[in-house]
């Protein structure tokens, strides 16, 4: 079956014109019609996007029959982290806490998803959307965490897994510890002409210059079709990451 995934740091849906507007969040979205959406940097409450649940907003407004939303951090009122949104069942979910000493709080949200929906088969996609820190040492040790988890470490290399989000990554320091570590092939690389890859970039959305957002994969029964990230005019203004997207074929025997 064909899937698409989506990732997106949304930045609370707040503009490059510091205006509040999820409509130009959803533009983005509707247009890319993914079928499991990671989002980063949802609030739920904060005064300063109207302390609605963004996630919630999200997900009725594309008609996202499931969504899970994980919270970081704590604000004076309301919290934020980050949102899995899918049109299949999301049978489990566990936000994983990736916070380094006093550093700013981090996490992963993880989920498994049901893409045989309401077949008799369980057909799971394991699904971790997280948001690293600002630091290449914090990002390693958040890297560890995550590897050391129960959730992570529940899985083989058999299992279809995905590890996608806003990595903070822009030497991609990271990249050899998923994809010759951890045997995960990266879908948000380009190649260069001189046969290297490098992420797509997606950060500062008006003019990109660093590839901060991506998406590892891996598992027997996936197969990369294709990766691009946003070019919608809306998506210069809309948040300062831009949203990137790929597309698998996910078969099971």
């Amino acid at each position: 079956m064909k899937i698409r995934i989506l990732t997106y740091n949304i930045h609370r849906a707040i503009g490059f014109d510091r205006r509040f507007a999820p409509e130009r969040i959803i533009e983005v979205l509707r247009g890319h019609n993914a079928d499991i959406v990671l989002l980063q940097e949802v609030d739920e409450g904060a005064p300063r996007s109207n302390e609605v649940n963004l996630a919630k907003e999200l997900a009725d407004a594309l008609h996202y029959p499931y969504f899970a939303l994980g919270h970081n951090v704590t604000l004076r009122k309301g919290c934020y982290g980050n949102a899995t949104l899918s049109r299949f069942p999301i049978i489990r979910e566990r936000n994983i806490d990736l916070t380094v000493g006093l550093h700013k709080r981090r996490g992963c949200q993880h989920t498994t998803i049901d893409l045989g929906g309401n077949a008799e088969v369980d057909l799971p996609l394991d699904v971790f959307n997280l948001h690293l820190g600002l630091s290449a040492r914090e990002r390693q040790k958040q890297a560890g965490i995550l590897m050391r988890s129960k959730e992570y470490q529940s899985l083989d290399l058999h299992t279809p897994c995905i590890v996608g989000g806003d990595f903070n990554d822009w030497r991609s320091l990271l990249r050899a510890l998923f994809v010759e570590g951890l045997l995960f092939q990266c879908a948000t690389d380009e190649e260069l002409p001189s046969g290297r890859p490098r992420a797509i970039r997606t950060f500062p959305s008006f003019s990109p210059k660093g590839g901060l957002d991506r998406i590892y994969y891996r598992g027997d029964y996936m197969k990369l079709l294709g990766v691009k990230r946003c070019t919608y005019p809306v998506s210069k203004i809309a948040s300062d990451h831009l949203a990137v997207i790929a597309d698998f074929d996910i078969y099971y025997e």
